[in-house]
């Protein structure tokens, strides 16, 4: 008889990471968020370590955050350095080490909270690891950026960590605020990458010259802010003003490189439309923490800009158009796509700048925002399930 082969060499859910951590961030994002509202309408599903909101804001940050850019950084480097990227058991393992802290987290069940945040804290040097063992051989130096970007995150979920294990709101806070500027910052190096070159390709324009001066003010105010906030981890006082000013120079960084890219050119098109709107998240979250800084509202309204107008809308629309030209298909709008990004921006403005001006209908903003990403999320798994769990359909390996 003909042994099994055990090997997951042929099962496409483990041939390339974007697939199964797609797939896996879209269902845990909608999951996550649904308990959330539950809870938000009296109702307790869980009883996570740390209690709720803690829950919540790790989740979304270390659970979906953290998956998004595990599949993207794995699939990418493959393209960086020409060498095959992690898959099969090795790929498997890591995804059962995102899955294990995602379970643990929401189901405790009196184990050691050390044990627990152990599980969590390890996946991302491990993604870290494959990123450095592939751009090191294959000399991609400029590559080496994303490799601080994670052990930052690393050290913020460890601050989140402590936080919670130490009674410590403050640290809780200042670590989540302190991913959220690091994922806002991969989301600025990435998007000055592909969003002028996407727009120009399709819309056969040549691609804007970068500006150097305007390049080195966007990155080094956004750099400034992760090492301000830094110091404010490590016991530093902080001005109000200077952090202010720092948020309103990053803010003004990024809406003039954003300016430059030409997105009132590609209202027809769903996939690049919506990569400039949520860019323009980042410098509209960046001037509501500025304004938040100075007294104007809470800064969690600032944050939920960039969290949702900025992460939740850029991941989908890089998840849409990664999930196809990394499955041999062709990459356009799929029916409802552009919708489920607009339902986005929409709970990203009545989640932030609305409830900043009416703060009266927080309840009704939490929920309509909640349920809009949820729809959003859902459209997108209604259309990619089979993609991103059957072999391409060009025959190759991937």
């Amino acid at each position: 008889m003909t042994a099994i082969s055990l090997s997951p060499a042929r099962l496409p859910l483990a041939r390339l990471a974007f697939r199964p951590f797609f797939l896996l961030a879209a269902l845990f994002g909608m999951a996550a968020l649904l308990v959330w509202l539950a809870f938000w309408h009296g109702d307790i599903l869980l009883r996570p370590l740390g209690g709720m909101l803690w829950w919540h804001q790790h989740e979304m940050l270390f659970g979906f955050a953290a998956a998004v850019v595990a599949g993207f950084l794995l699939t990418a480097v493959q393209n960086w350095t020409g060498r095959p990227s992690l898959r099969g058991w090795p790929l498997l393992g890591l995804v059962a080490l995102w899955l294990a802290g995602r379970g643990l987290l929401a189901f405790p069940q009196g184990l050691p909270p050390a044990l627990i945040a152990a599980v969590d804290l390890l996946f991302l040097p491990l993604v870290a690891a494959v990123l450095a063992r592939l751009v090191i051989a294959a000399r991609r130096w400029r590559n080496l950026v994303f490799l601080p970007a994670l052990g930052l995150l690393t050290l913020a979920n460890l601050a989140m960590h402590l936080g919670v294990a130490n009674g410590d709101a403050a640290l809780v806070r200042q670590g989540a605020h302190l991913a959220v500027l690091l994922i806002a910052g991969l989301m600025v190096v990435l998007g000055g990458r592909v969003i002028p070159m996407f727009t120009a390709n399709r819309l056969g324009r040549p691609k804007p010259a970068p500006c150097p001066r305007l390049e080195g003010l966007t990155l080094g105010s956004l750099l400034a802010l992760v090492l301000v906030q830094l110091a404010v981890m490590a016991g530093a006082p902080l001005p109000g003003g200077l952090h202010a000013g720092l948020l309103g120079l990053a803010a003004l960084a990024n809406g003039l490189r954003l300016a430059r890219w030409g997105g009132h050119r590609t209202l027809g098109e769903p996939l690049l439309w919506s990569l400039h709107a949520s860019y323009a998240a980042i410098p509209l979250g960046l001037a509501m923490w500025a304004l938040a800084a100075l007294g104007a509202f809470r800064v969690e309204l600032a944050v939920h800009a960039l969290t949702i107008g900025g992460m939740g809308t850029m991941m989908l629309a890089m998840m849409a158009r990664v999930s196809l030209g990394h499955t041999g298909r062709p990459i356009a709008c799929l029916p409802g796509i552009g919708v489920a990004l607009g339902m986005l921006l929409v709970a990203a403005v009545v989640r932030a700048p609305v409830l900043a001006l009416f703060p009266a209908i927080t309840h009704l903003t939490y929920s309509l925002g909640i349920i809009l990403w949820c729809l959003a999320y859902a459209i997108f798994l209604l259309h990619y399930v089979v993609p991103l769990t059957t072999p391409r359909v060009d025959g190759q390996d991937g």
